[in-house]
C-alpha cells in the first residue's frame, strides 16, 4: 500500500508547471515549493507535468531540478521523477556501468514480480542500447550470475495457487542439496529459486521449517555464500514477506554510525507508491521505533523533508 499522500483538489500539470517554473527563477530556488508540488503527485502525474513544462518553457524539467537542487535532495527527486520500470532500468544501469554494485542489482532483479522484469528488460534495451542480461553476464560469475539471468528469464506464475506435492519434492530436493550432504549443490537452489512463484516459494519454506531443524533461509546462510546467498535470501523473503526484506535494509542503511543515504533514498523513493505502507508496519513491528523517526534523526534540512513526505503520516 502506498504511502504516498495526493491532495484532494489537485492542481492541473499545467498549473504545477508554472509553480515550478516561478520556484526556479529569481536569486535561488524556491526548494519547498518544488517538493511541496512533486512529493505529493504519482508517476502519471509527474509524467504530465514533465510534459507541460518541456512545451511551455522548452526546457527539460530534470535538467532544470539538476541545476537548482543539491546533494542528497537532488539524488532523491531526481529518482523519483521517472516511473518505476523506468527508474529501475536507471538504478541497475548505473550498478552495473558506472558504479558497480552488486547488491543493489541483486536487490533490484531478485525483489522484482515477473511482469515488472519483463517491462524493465525491454525498457532497458530501448534507454540503454544494451541488453540487461548482457550488462548483467559483463558484471556478475558462477552461480549469481546463473541466478540471476534465470531470475530474469523464467516465466513464473504470479498467483496465490501452489502445488503441495511439488513443494514438498522440493522441500526433500533443497535438504537433500544442502544440509543433508557434504558440500552443496548449488544448481538445484538455482533451478528451484529461479523457477518457482512466490506463493510456491512461501510454502516451500513453511514446509522446510516443519519438517527440518533449520529453517531454508538459515540453511542458505550456511550453505551459500557472497552474492548468490544474497540473491536466494532476497528470493525467499521477497516471496514470504516483501514488507519485512526492506524493512530490514533500511535498518542497516541507518544503524551505526553514519547513514548509508544511497540505500534509504533507493528503498524510499522506489517502494513510496508500491508498499511502504507495509515496509512501515513490519519496521515499527520488529524494531519498536517508526520508520518516520529514524528518517527524522538521520536526515536533515530539505532532504529530510522530501522524505518524510514520500513516506506520509507517523502512524
Amino acid at each position: 500500500m502506498s504511502t504516498l499522500m495526493i491532495p484532494p483538489m489537485l492542481s492541473s500539470p499545467r498549473d504545477d508547471a508554472m509553480h515550478l517554473y516561478k520556484a526556479f527563477k529569481g536569486f535561488g530556488c524556491d526548494t519547498s515549493a518544488v517538493i511541496n508540488i512533486l512529493a505529493h503527485r504519482d508517476a502519471s502525474q509527474r509524467a504530465l507535468i514533465e510534459n507541460e513544462y518541456k512545451v511551455t518553457y522548452s526546457e527539460d524539467l530534470n535538467k532544470r531540478l539538476t541545476k537548482e537542487l543539491s546533494g542528497n535532495l537532488k539524488k532523491a527527486v531526481l529518482l523519483w521523477m521517472p516511473d518505476p520500470a523506468r527508474r529501475d532500468a536507471i538504478v541497475l544501469r548505473e550498478a552495473l556501468t558506472t558504479n558497480i554494485d552488486l547488491k543493489t542489482v541483486t536487490e533490484v532483479v531478485c525483489s522484482r514480480t515477473p511482469s515488472q522484469l519483463l517491462h524493465l528488460k525491454h525498457l532497458y534495451v530501448s534507454l540503454f542500447g544494451a541488453y540487461l542480461e548482457h550488462d548483467i553476464q559483463s558484471q556478475t560469475s558462477g552461480d549469481h550470475e546463473k541466478l540471476l539471468l534465470a531470475y530474469l528469464s523464467v516465466p513464473r506464475s504470479e498467483g496465490p495457487e501452489f502445488d503441495k506435492i511439488l513443494v514438498d519434492q522440493d522441500v526433500k530436493a533443497l535438504y537433500k542439496a544442502g544440509e543433508k550432504r557434504w558440500g552443496t549443490d548449488e544448481t538445484t537452489f538455482r533451478n528451484i529459486f529461479s523457477e518457482r512463484s512466490r506463493a510456491h516459494m512461501a510454502a516451500v519454506s513453511s514446509t522446510y521449517r516443519n519438517s527440518y531443524k533449520n529453517s531454508l533461509r538459515k540453511a542458505i546462510k550456511n550453505e551459500t555464500s557472497g552474492n548468490f546467498r544474497d540473491a536466494l535470501v532476497t528470493i525467499l523473503q521477497c516471496a514470504e514477506n516483501p514488507g519485512k526484506h526492506f524493512a530490514k535494509i533500511l535498518r542497516k542503511a541507518t544503524k551505526g554510525m553514519g547513514t548509508d543515504d544511497k540505500t534509504l533514498i533507493r528503498i524510499i523513493v522506489t517502494r513510496a507508491e508500491m508498499d511502504m505502507q507495509y515496509i512501515k508496519a513490519e519496521y515499527h513491528n520488529k524494531y519498536c521505533k517508526s520508520l518516520n523517526e529514524v528518517v527524522h534523526s538521520e536526515t536533515s534540512g530539505n532532504y529530510r523533508t522530501f522524505l518524510l513526505s514520500l513516506l506520509g503520516p507517523n502512524q
